[in-house]
Formats: C-alpha cells, sequence, structure tokens
C-alpha cells in the first residue's frame, strides 16, 4: 500500500487532512508572492533594453511559478475535500475514524476502508 492510503494510515486521517490544507494553502501563498514578483517586474519593465530582457524573463519565470502553484494548491485542496466528504461511517455516522483496508482494488483512485467503531466496511474515491 503506497500513496494516500499509506499516508492516511500512517498519520490517521485528521492529521493527513490537516496536512493536506497546510500543504494547499502554502501552495496559495507561493502563488501570491509570484503574482508580486510579476507585477514587480512588470513595474521595472519601462529602463533599458538589457533590462526589459531581464524583467520580461523575469515576468515570464514569476508567472510559471504562479501557473504551477495554483494548479498544486487546486489539486490539494480538492483531493482532500473530496475525500473529507466520504469520511463518515454510513452505519454509525463516525467522522474519520477509519482504518485503510485496502488501496488501489480494483481502482488506483479507491480504497476500502473500515470503521474503527462499528466495523463497516466501505469505499473511499478520489
Amino acid at each position: 500500500m503506497n500513496g494516500v492510503g499509506a499516508a492516511i494510515e500512517r498519520r490517521g486521517f485528521r492529521k493527513w487532512y490537516e496536512g493536506e490544507l497546510l500543504r494547499s494553502h502554502g501552495q496559495l501563498v507561493l502563488l501570491v508572492l509570484a503574482t508580486l514578483a510579476a507585477l514587480g517586474a512588470l513595474e521595472a519593465f519601462s529602463d533599458g533594453v538589457g533590462d526589459r530582457l531581464m524583467m520580461g524573463v523575469s515576468l515570464v519565470v514569476a508567472a510559471a511559478i504562479g501557473a504551477w502553484a495554483l494548479r498544486r494548491y487546486i489539486f490539494h485542496l480538492m483531493r482532500a475535500e473530496l475525500i473529507a466528504n466520504q469520511a463518515t461511517c454510513p452505519a454509525c455516522h463516525a467522522y474519520g475514524r477509519f482504518a485503510v483496508e485496502r488501496e488501489g482494488v480494483p481502482e488506483p483512485t479507491a480504497m476500502t476502508v473500515r470503521c474503527r467503531r462499528c466495523e463497516q466496511r466501505w469505499r473511499i474515491e478520489w
């Protein structure tokens, strides 16, 4: 077992969820910093030709970093929310109290989990 299921089993669902949210919001901070860098490059764009080339390259690099950070932010946030929305036991309604039994069987984007309170089994897909 490796991937999301292994991380949840190793750290527990609540700590994994908190870590995913922190990771995604770290990417959001990187996006804000890249946006500020791009705006700074635009501000300094009016100097000489050599400086314009350097500022143009800086603008492109800041835009690429910002696009990557936005993509990672959305990925981590949506995956965490999708799994969190399925983390309630269908039988006893316990939230986040499950053990991962199998990950990736039969699909690589799903896991079979068991409630720690009532032993009910269900699938979580992402």
